[in-house]
């Protein structure tokens, strides 16, 4: 048990231990939590879902190029922000066993075993109340669509920065707290993982800010010395390939950033205040269906602040209570307390950063996204609500018999259950979805052996079909991307339009329905120059009459 997370009363001796059977139940119910929400996820990668996309596949087809040697891209193809850390992690998958979406996405599953195991164990450092971190894990576990295509989909950023935002808060917790053994080591991986992030996704800077800020509260001496200079050097080195492109290129990776946020776009206040505040809580946290909120899945965003606010107060307030005061008697306390409330104000500067970007009001849906480091806060935030929630005498901090909290505890209960009544009936949305994925995928595979069964090596396709096609096929079938009215679209890879150029007679390909597909109907006939058509389920091929 982590030293100092639970207040003892005065007088009182040593802490009995509690029964190991008791230990090892909790234990054994965490574990099984772990491996349900990794199996829940396995089982939707089985069946295609989250459905992929043209941006996820333009992530697999960087990590092809690292496989084959062929290239080495420090950003996302077609834009100068966003590392390519997903395509590093899966090359070597594809060198072993090809290019796949399944492959692909084996790195963020494990990225996502990864982030639950280590904030079951930041969950024990903050608190030191194993049922409760068994509550965090058993939320965690729980994946509505929102979440489950932030953690799943390759597309860049998502999957690894709260697995990477949970390892700097808890090593940040042991580098404050004065854990022994292996000092330097932590220190030098801080800040390896601080500057990786910043190549990665600037999204979690104010996890990596609001953890330092703990570090430099408490170690600010130890910094001075070996251990500041170590950190140093090694987020340099983590954000070695950010820097090096920047200083090569004389540019700013910061413009795109902005850029991509909606800093070149406008959207009115009432807009971004309930794209931000109303809707970007509860989709991007994991309490809606697929694509929409319904009204009674929208109370989380009113639940939210109010959680912030008890968080932060409660934080504080124990962080301000003097040395030998009850519960104040060492650095382990203050330091959990420390890391709340950095988690809490972390929580509002996303929050905040997303209400004020001009996403938020465009596209709110989409853009919650923005939202998913969020969840790296939940041990702050449920935590103010547990200590009330528990009976007198479970080992809470706050939790005390009387007036205030014997209406208290009624409502902490309800928020609770209610939270993970929401969260469990989102997955079971989003569950719901996985057979139609699997479907649709099936059909693009089979637009995929057709086109092999037809010869066809060259097409001309919409942006969000183009690079699919050319990753499914492993580069087989090379694509360029055309607008709705046949013009040039946006390639993000223009090696592959170059190639299509040059081919004597590229095909078009089309979804059926889709606009494209009613410009290129239009050109079907039997004279010079018209189109032949195949069609495959849900897709149409348009083939140059030879």
């Amino acid at each position: 048990m982590t030293a100092g997370v639970r207040e003892q009363p005065r007088g009182a001796g040593r802490p009995r231990p509690r029964p190991a059977t008791r230990l090892g139940l909790v234990g054994w119910l965490t574990g099984l939590t772990v491996l349900a929400g990794v199996g829940y996820r396995l089982w939707l990668l089985g069946h295609a879902t989250p459905p992929t996309n043209s941006d996820e596949a333009t992530m697999g087809l960087a990590a092809l190029h690292i496989a084959r040697g062929e290239d080495f891209p420090v950003w996302f193809y077609g834009q100068q922000y966003m590392g390519t850390l997903e395509a590093y992690l899966a090359a070597p998958v594809f060198a072993l066993a090809g290019p796949s979406l399944f492959g692909l996405r084996l790195p963020t599953l494990a990225l996502y075993a990864l982030f639950l195991l280590l904030i079951w164990r930041l969950t024990l450092r903050l608190t030191g109340d194993r049922w409760f971190g068994l509550l965090v894990v058993a939320l965690l576990a729980l994946g509505a669509d929102r979440v489950v295509k932030n953690q799943l989909i390759a597309g860049g950023g998502y999957p690894e920065m709260n697995a990477a935002g949970v390892a700097l808060a808890l090593l940040a917790v042991d580098l404050a707290a004065g854990r022994p053994g292996w000092r330097l080591v932590r220190w030098a991986t801080w800040g390896f993982l601080a500057g990786l992030l910043l190549w990665v996704d600037p999204l979690v800077l104010p996890y990596v800010a609001a953890t330092g800020a703990v570090l430099v509260g408490f170690r600010h001496r130890e910094l001075r010395g070996r251990a500041g200079a170590l950190l140093g050097a090694a987020a340099v080195l983590g954000a070695a390939p950010l820097l090096a492109h920047s200083l090569l290129t004389g540019r700013n990776p910061l413009h795109a950033v902005l850029a991509a946020g909606g800093a070149d776009a406008t959207a009115s206040w009432p807009d971004r205040l309930h794209g931000g505040l109303l809707l970007g809580p509860p989709l991007g946290m994991g309490f809606c269906g697929p694509g929409s909120c319904a009204t009674w899945q929208l109370w989380w965003a009113y639940a939210l602040p109010v959680l912030l606010v008890v968080a932060v107060g409660t934080a504080w307030w124990t962080l301000r209570r003097p040395p030998g005061s009850p519960g104040a008697d060492g650095s382990a306390p203050r330091v959990a307390a420390a890391m709340r409330l950095a988690l809490a104000l972390a929580a509002v500067g996303t929050l905040g950063a997303y209400t004020l970007s001009s996403s938020s009001g465009l596209t709110p849906v989409e853009s919650s996204r923005y939202l998913s480091t969020v969840l790296i806060s939940v041990p702050a935030l449920l935590w103010p609500l547990w200590t009330l929630a528990a009976p007198p005498g479970a080992g809470s901090a706050t939790a005390r018999p009387g007036p205030g909290w014997r209406v208290a505890r009624p409502v902490a209960l309800v928020v609770l259950a209610a939270t993970l009544v929401t969260a469990a009936h989102a997955t079971g949305q989003a569950a719901r979805t996985a057979p139609a994925n699997r479907a649709a995928e099936a059909r693009h595979a089979a637009l995929v052996a057709t086109l092999r069964h037809l010869g066809v090596r060259h097409v001309r396709a919409g942006y969000w079909t183009c690079n699919r096609l050319t990753f499914a096929s492993g580069e087989e079938v090379v694509c360029a991307v055309v607008d709705d009215t046949l013009r040039p679209g946006f390639d993000r890879y223009p090696a592959y339009r170059r190639e299509v150029d040059r081919a004597a007679a590229p095909a078009w390909v089309a979804p059926t329905g889709s606009p494209l597909a009613a410009r290129l109907d239009e050109r079907l006939g039997a004279g010079p120059g018209d189109l032949d058509l195949v069609t495959v389920d849900g897709w149409r091929i348009y083939l140059p009459r030879g």
